[in-house]
């Protein structure tokens, strides 16, 4: 795919600045700014790198406001990163589209309702009572179990397993190898054993829903583990039985969401983050990178640490904890001053 800079500038919505000619140069990719060629397009989103621009070998450059000091044709928008996500669609590499059908190596059960424009493709297995919303594209090697319905426009990759009695919304996208609706992680120690509680109930992802790669989602015990419209879930995160996740949240990788815990809308949990059972974290809360959740969070708050502490205290704390080795070679020091003074006392009686 290549675009002259004015064709990218019309697709973007963006106001050209740049020298007469420039406009005609061809685009054909977006780049980093270290990395960009000639026939690259790159972007910046903050004041940070703007120096770099100066070295940069990139074609154009999407920007927000004009930079006077720079030669390089600029493409003005009002939103570098909403343009980014438009350019970067542009120049996305052109794949085989999925062709609309059944491939016959798919095993069917009874009782399937599948609507318009699905695509089901090689070695899928879908159980009795499965429905299947328009435009749905299923990857080779799914596995749909009984009574699970998947809404129109999502997308599951290859290899992707949807458990029995789940529900997906509309336009989720669920990346390969992901478990939706495995059993959960539950048992009682009983005549010296442990015996597994029955997982009974069900998973419902909602709307604009997106889960990655190798991420598992168990069913709930009795009612349903929930996943809020438009979250988005990064690979292998576990989600345990009868969590419910609002609206909006992000999840990064290596997360692990303990049972029954109750995430509010636009929650962020950053990579590795683990939380134990029964907790609550309130709308818009922000948990940092590692961290261990022991208790509830309040709405709005920032945490980090293990366990987890609010960010100016986790701040300080982390601060103190740097320094000391300083303050226990000053400590090792008076200790040593203090015995001479107490031996120079001795000394006197």
């Amino acid at each position: 795919m290549e675009v002259t800079i004015e064709q990218l500038a019309e697709r973007l919505g963006a106001e050209l600045v740049g020298r007469d000619g420039d406009g005609d140069k061809l685009i054909t990719a977006v780049c980093p700014i270290d990395a960009a060629g000639e026939t690259d397009v790159t972007f910046i989103t903050d004041d940070k790198h703007k120096a770099a621009l100066d070295q940069s070998r990139a074609g154009a450059v999407l920007v927000s406001a004009p930079l006077d000091s720079l030669s390089k044709p600029q493409l003005i928008v009002q939103n570098v990163n909403a343009a980014l996500i438009e350019a970067l669609n542009l120049f996305a590499p052109k794949l085989k589209p999925p062709i609309e059908g059944i491939d016959p190596t798919a095993k069917l059960g009874d009782h399937i309702t599948i609507d318009d424009g699905v695509s089901i493709g090689a070695g899928v297995v879908i159980d009795d009572g499965v429905h299947i919303g328009s435009h749905s594209l299923i990857g080779s090697g799914c596995k749909i179990g009984e009574n699970s319905n998947i809404g129109s426009h999502c997308r599951l990759d290859n290899n992707v397993v949807i458990y029995h009695n789940c529900c997906l919304g509309n336009h989720v996208i669920i990346q390969a190898n992901a478990t939706i609706g495995s059993t959960g992680f539950g048992y009682s120690f009983i005549d010296g054993a442990h015996r597994l509680i029955p997982h009974n109930g069900g998973v419902i992802i909602e709307d604009c829903v997106e889960i990655g790669a190798n991420t598992c989602v168990d069913r709930a015990k009795f009612g349903n583990t929930i996943i809020g419209a438009g979250t988005k879930i990064d690979n292998l995160v576990q989600i345990a039985h009868n969590v419910i996740i609002g609206k909006c949240c992000l999840i990064a990788a290596l997360v692990g969401v303990s049972g029954s815990c109750k995430l509010g809308d636009g929650v962020v949990l950053a990579g590795q983050v683990g939380l134990a059972d029964n907790i609550s974290i309130g709308d818009g809360a922000m948990v940092g990178a590692q961290s261990g959740v022991m208790r509830n969070i309040p709405s709005g708050e920032t945490m980090l640490w293990t366990p987890a502490i609010k960010r100016d205290e986790a701040l300080r704390t982390m601060g103190l904890l740097f320094r000391l080795p300083k303050i226990v070679e000053k400590l090792r020091q008076l200790g040593k001053r203090i015995e001479k003074l107490e031996a120079a006392e001795d000394d006197k009686k």
